[in-house]
């Protein structure tokens, strides 16, 4: 056992499969949408004309894959995007919106994604103009902003159209306009719904759930295009539509969480046998009890009537907690 967890082949194994990424239907239009907007940008650049920018909205449930999906979008775009550059250059800065999500908060935590540290308390108008140069000294053409859904959280309609307003202004300013990239749960519609002239001005996505009625083929391809890269054997019983069923119920019918499954049952599998692993349904109802602490007959790997089980309870033992 300890041999297998310290080995270097099985190590270099597990890191790759943890950085392999499988592109989605969505993260193909985000790659296709974000390098539209990245080429209209720098071709405005060149001519010395400043324009309106478009954003993009990805919206997607908890454990979608939205943050995978951006973290692999930066990935691709490294060479072609400067961030931190000697120059004080940062062509994408990125926030997760703070809670709650006022105007001032939200303006303070995009200042210091842009490098600009507050040391004294100001007004939130005061801020967001100070967002507004610090992006223009940056060269900076996107923003990123993740959990955005927040920004429609415990708002009035008035504080809603208040921050809608803000957005519209970072993409219209005329000294240097911002491109948007938002990210969230399905409440981040609220915000992009609060205003028409806003809703006209994003490219939007959505990561779809998974069917419980169709995509056992997806799936189950998916476990052997990762079982293929790790070069580790497929036991029969991942190989039935009954298995990919019970593996889409546990991941909640989210794509992220499903792959994240694989790949954590693989490093299971890896972990214990080595170079000689086979996976089988055995290690993805280890990783399942690792998630939840559910007991047996609440694990949806094992139990026969699986999809009674609520796959997001952890500590699960059947009984209600009140």
């Amino acid at each position: 056992m300890k041999t297998n967890k310290s080995n270097p082949e099985v190590r270099n194994i597990i890191q790759d499969i943890r950085s392999a990424y499988v592109p989605t239907m969505a993260y193909d239009r985000l790659d296709d949408y974000f390098d539209q907007l990245l080429e209209q940008r720098r071709a405005d650049l060149a001519d010395g004309i400043v324009t309106d920018l478009r954003s993009i909205a990805l919206v997607g449930g908890s454990g979608a894959g939205k943050t995978t999906a951006m973290h692999e979008l930066r990935r691709r775009y490294r060479n072609r995007l400067v961030c931190d550059g000697p120059d004080g250059v940062n062509e994408m800065v990125g926030l997760k919106v703070p809670s709650p999500a006022t105007m001032k908060f939200v303006a303070t935590a995009a200042l210091h994604a842009a490098g600009y540290p507050l040391v004294r308390d100001r007004s939130a108008a005061v801020i967001w103009g100070l967002v507004k140069q610090q992006f223009k000294l940056r060269k900076t053409i996107f923003m990123h902003m993740d959990e955005a859904q927040d920004l429609a959280q415990h708002q009035t309609d008035k504080e809603r159209q208040a921050i809608v307003n803000t957005l519209k202004s970072l993409m219209e300013n005329s000294q240097w306009p911002v491109g948007l990239v938002l990210t969230g749960m399905p409440g981040l519609k609220a915000i992009i719904n609060q205003d028409a002239q806003l809703a006209r001005r994003i490219y939007s996505i959505e990561i779809e759930r998974l069917s419980q009625y169709a995509g056992h083929d997806q799936v189950l391809g998916l476990v052997t295009r990762y079982c293929e890269r790790a070069k580790v054997q497929c036991d029969e019983d991942v190989r039935t539509t009954e298995f990919a069923s019970r593996l889409m119920h546990a991941a909640d019918y989210e794509f992220g969480l499903l792959a994240q499954f694989i790949v954590e049952a693989l490093t299971r599998a890896l972990r214990s046998d080595g170079l000689e692993a086979s996976l089988s349904k055995c290690h993805f109802a280890e990783i399942y009890f690792m998630r939840t602490a559910a007991i047996q007959g609440l694990n949806p790997f094992l139990a026969e009537d699986f999809t009674r089980i609520d796959p997001r309870r952890c500590f699960d033992d059947g009984f209600n907690d009140e």
